[in-house]
């Protein structure tokens, strides 16, 4: 065999650098918007749409106090008679001829979009953990059927069933509820819930639960001290995905909310600033918006790679 020879497996130095400089330039280029939107809510209202756009600017947090807060166009000897500015919201505000009049929606809901978003992605990771032990460890009658129809739900675009959902919540009284909101993105989540987690449990092997029911275990405890334990990443998997779907939800939450349960991604585009769209005040919304699913994400990013990986490689 020829000393120049390569494994089949090992891949080469000079392959490893290619895939390495591929990877970093696509990880650049998908990051070149979020560096982009984060850099726009650091900038004033005439920066973020000069042209040619401002790479170098003077950072400013106007962005931020616009997203917070509702303003009011006032005449300048009113300005002038009030008291000086106590912070640095208050004082661009005012050099803007416009004063503070109270704080914005935008807090409000972005709280509805953690309980909404975390509620559903609980109850859908829940039911389908539940629903994939049943399939995988029992003789269900037409389980090949019931699978293909519970992935089918995924086949059709939620929004086609927007109308019929809309009138069918209208008459429930769930309009408008976080608690609406939270059963609507369960029963979308539940379907892909089962079959992420579906093949989880099956590389679970079921000599586990015999040994520790043949200890005393029953049925139910063998479930929750052997399989979720072994579980753990395919469930943190399926957490992600759902919880991605339900934060990033917008179509549904236009529909069905307008106020109490108004999520953050209808009402970040509403944001109106002096003479057009305020971008800073998009910005700063958006780049807050990334915030926690970013933080979960990196939180549970080893159990995220174990389990895309999990039952791969067989030995």
């Amino acid at each position: 065999m020829s000393a120049a020879a390569h494994s089949v497996i090992e891949p080469s130095a000079a392959s490893k650098r290619v895939a390495g400089a591929i990877v970093i330039l696509y990880a650049v280029i998908t990051m070149i918007p979020l560096f982009w939107i984060i850099a726009t809510s650091f900038k004033t209202p005439p920066d973020s749409i000069a042209y040619p756009p401002k790479v170098v600017f003077t950072p400013s947090i106007e962005g931020y106090c616009n997203l917070f807060t509702t303003r009011t166009r006032q005449t300048a000897e009113y300005i002038q008679s009030l008291p000086p500015a106590t912070n640095f919201c208050d004082e661009t505000t005012r050099k803007r001829n416009m004063v503070i009049a109270g704080p914005s929606n935008f807090l409000p809901r972005f709280i509805n979009s953690l309980v909404i978003a975390f509620g559903s992605t609980f109850c859908a990771v829940l039911l389908g953990t539940l629903t994939a032990y049943g399939f995988s460890r029992f003789k269900v009658p037409l389980a090949d059927d019931l699978l293909f129809f519970i992935l089918s739900t995924r086949m059709m675009p939620p929004i086609a069933v927007a109308i019929p959902i809309y009138l069918m919540y209208r008459e429930l009284g769930l309009s408008d509820t976080a608690l609406g909101m939270i059963l609507l993105y369960t029963a979308v989540n539940v379907s892909l819930a089962v079959w992420l987690l579906k093949g989880f449990i099956d590389e679970i092997p079921r000599e586990y639960e015999e040994a520790a029911m043949i200890d005393g275990y029953s049925r139910l405890q063998a479930f929750r001290k052997v399989v979720l334990p072994q579980a753990t990443t395919g469930i943190a998997a399926t957490a992600i995905f759902c919880l991605i779907f339900a934060w990033n939800e917008y179509a549904f939450a236009a529909l069905l909310t307008s106020g109490t349960a108004q999520t953050a991604p209808p009402f970040i585009p509403t944001i109106i600033g002096e003479g057009g769209q305020d971008w800073p005040a998009v910005a700063a919304g958006t780049t807050i918006f990334l915030v926690p699913i970013l933080v979960f994400t990196i939180l549970l990013r080893k159990q995220l790679l174990r389990g895309i990986t999990f039952g791969a490689v067989r030995k």
